[in-house]
């Protein structure tokens, strides 16, 4: 499916060398993958808020019972 923005894209190029062709083609295909990459963490992360939400209460309940200590940097 070609819209009038690849169109217009697709114009654009065609007045440019090829080897300049070939890097704008090279930085699409980088934000592209970036583009996905966010699109997979951003996904991940949506999956992972009730486990993360869990994760907190569960440690707001051990705090309150008094079933922790303050984290030692120096252990780290």
């Amino acid at each position: 499916m070609t819209t009038a923005a690849i169109t217009t894209v697709t114009k654009m190029m065609e007045t440019l060398p090829e080897p300049t062709q070939n890097q704008i083609v090279d930085h699409i295909r980088d934000y592209l993958a970036e583009i996905q990459d966010e699109k997979k963490w951003d996904t991940t992360f949506q999956n992972s808020q009730a486990s993360l939400i869990r994760a907190a209460r569960r440690a707001k309940q051990e705090i309150a019972a008094g079933l922790s200590e303050p984290m030692d940097y120096s252990r780290l």
